[in-house]
């Protein structure tokens, strides 16, 4: 088979070429190493060669002659002998509630924790220095928002990508730009919306956030809706949607539906569960859908405008 290259002539082969790369900067492989490949096949049998034989101890060498004898030379001898136990272990360190507690109860802290916080600001600097969840460790920055605040309308996502995580913004790469040519359909722009995700750090290698994940940085998102109070919440894919909605159906059967968001004070929002911009660059066909949806977003917000 003729390698592909990016000059191939064939315009299916280089389609072909660029969905391969897609897919490995979707599982995180988004960084070259270093600029030839390495055979670690051979780089293990070369590991595994047989080591150079051991020299033999030299031998012991007799103590003088004016060394003291006896009981008391044992002892003065041991004293002289270099220490063979182990060094102390350093304690494993720990993160705050990373490592020192369990899900539940990092869960209830941030709950109790998020609570606190009066204003975005407020929320966004807790975040930073939140030790509670393990991704904070591993991902580059923390991922809060984008857009303006006060806007009628919230659009939540599930977690950061590589782009994200480099830039520290939500929606910066391929499905960002998406998001903002539909958003740009209906008359919105970054000017006019607020971009979040459920949570705020980057999973290892774009993988999903683990159930534990979500459940310790639910109440700060939760907390997020609450000071920027949108008219109208947009859950982007099936995490959030089900994360918000508490919906158990997925994302094609949920999606086109308005789900009731209620607030801690008592008030509803309304909340409406469409497809990720992510899903639609694999899925292209489906764009069809997000632009039904869209359109009932436009919909809504026109007949809000109006109510107002």
């Amino acid at each position: 088979m003729e390698p592909m290259t990016a000059n191939h002539a064939d315009p299916d082969a280089r389609g072909d070429l660029i969905s391969y790369l897609d897919f490995h900067v979707e599982a995180g492989v988004d960084a070259a190493l270093d600029e030839r490949p390495h055979d670690r096949f051979a780089e293990a049998e070369t590991a595994q060669a047989p080591a150079a034989p051991r020299a033999e101890p030299a031998p012991r060498r007799a103590p003088p002659r004016d060394a003291p004898s006896g009981e008391g030379a044992s002892t003065e001898m041991r004293r002289e002998l270099p220490s063979r136990d182990p060094p102390p272990r350093e304690p494993p360190r720990t993160y705050g509630n990373a490592a020192g507690a369990k899900p539940g109860e990092a869960a209830d802290d941030a709950r109790a924790r998020a609570a606190q916080m009066d204003t975005l600001e407020d929320l966004e600097a807790l975040l930073r220095g939140f030790e509670g969840c393990g991704l904070r460790f591993t991902a580059k920055n923390l991922v809060f928002a984008d857009g303006n605040p006060q806007a009628r309308v919230m659009f939540v996502g599930e977690a950061p990508g590589a782009d994200e995580d480099r830039i520290g913004k939500p929606f910066m790469g391929r499905s960002g730009q998406l998001l903002d040519r539909m958003m740009a359909a209906i008359g919105l722009d970054r000017s006019s919306a607020y971009i979040s995700n459920v949570v705020p750090w980057r999973p290892p290698g774009n993988r999903n956030p683990t159930p534990q994940e979500i459940a310790i940085c639910r109440p700060f998102v939760e907390r997020q809706i609450e000071l920027a109070d949108p008219d109208i919440l947009v859950c982007l894919g099936a995490p959030a949607t089900q994360t918000l909605t508490g919906t158990k159906d997925g994302i094609l059967k949920a999606r086109g539906r308005f789900y009731p968001y209620r607030l801690r004070d008592g008030r509803e929002i309304r909340a409406l569960a469409t497809l990720h911009p992510a899903y639609l660059l694999r899925q292209p066909v489906q764009k069809r859908l997000a632009w039904r949806d869209f359109r009932m977003l436009k919909s809504a917000l026109d007949g809000s405008a109006a109510g107002k």
